[in-house]
């Protein structure tokens, strides 16, 4: 049985009349690098804050062990003070602390220790506040949108390195992004919200072999059982992206033809508000 890193069961949170979650449920797998996407106001910084203990839900309950670290894309760092300084702080203001562990983060981003945080680039203003929430140890790291001040190349570096301490430790990383271009590679588990509840959750691989596009002529059904996810006509052609666990490329028979899907089609096919969706 996989562990469980975080888990919540009918989790709602309102603000007045708006529902920012609502009957979220969902259990995430421990040790692993988890992409948390969804649109700009889907709940995903909702979620994290509750997680991070920063705000109370208004129903349902939120489980996980050990210790939760959130960092945010705003990242508390003191402009005056020097990344050692930074570092020191972080030593002071956590119970448990790995000075090396932080350490060995920066000097694989080659950031000056002397410098003050302020003189520094938002690139390296992110591996100070990377490094500072490494250092804290925590089981559950909550990453939301910090890197979205890097540049491709950049974020592929330093998801790589997250992927690396994920393997050398038993945390969990939770990182957040509405970049959908840049999924791949970003984590082995996909965590989807749409409008405030869980539209898609599961092992990436897993997910991808679950779907495929269908391509025939034009019918208002598919030759294949299963969830239809999307659907495209033209008065000749249709078009479905369905997710069936039977494997539907070797289901469909001419003149059907199924091809798979990338990651990005996954993602931005359930992003898409579905008829009759409206404000929670």
């Amino acid at each position: 049985m996989t562990d469980v890193a975080l888990e919540a069961c009918g989790l709602g949170k309102r603000y007045r009349k708006f529902w920012a979650l609502k009957d979220f449920s969902v259990a995430l797998p421990a040790n692993k690098v988890i992409a948390l996407v969804g649109a700009n106001g889907a709940g995903k910084s909702t979620l994290m804050s509750i997680a991070a203990g920063i705000l109370p839900p208004t129903e349902g309950d939120l489980r996980f062990d050990g210790r939760v670290v959130l960092l945010s894309q705003e990242k508390p760092l003191y402009r005056s003070f020097s990344v050692a300084e930074m570092l020191d702080f972080g030593r002071h203001m956590n119970t448990v602390w790995d000075q090396q562990r932080a350490l060995n983060w920066l000097g694989r981003f080659e950031i000056p220790l002397d410098r003050p945080c302020g003189k520094l680039s938002g690139g390296q203003q992110t591996q100070v506040a990377l490094a500072v929430a490494l250092g804290a140890r925590p089981s559950l790291l909550l990453l939301d949108e910090p890197l979205a001040n890097l540049d491709p190349l950049a974020r592929r570096d330093v998801t790589g390195e997250l992927l690396a301490e994920v393997a050398d430790s038993a945390m969990t990383v939770v990182l957040s992004t509405h970049v959908v271009a840049e999924l791949a590679g970003v984590g082995d588990h996909l965590l989807l919200l749409r409008q405030g509840r869980g539209a898609l959750d599961g092992d990436v691989e897993e997910l991808l072999s679950q779907h495929a596009r269908l391509t025939g002529p034009r019918v208002d059904r598919p030759p294949v059982d299963g969830q239809v996810v999307s659907a495209q006509h033209t008065e000749r052609q249709s078009t479905f992206l369905i997710r069936t666990l039977l494997g539907p490329e070797t289901l469909v028979e001419p003149p059907w033809r199924a091809t798979p899907i990338s990651l990005e089609d996954l993602v931005l096919a359930y992003l898409k508000p579905k008829r009759g969706e409206g404000e929670l």
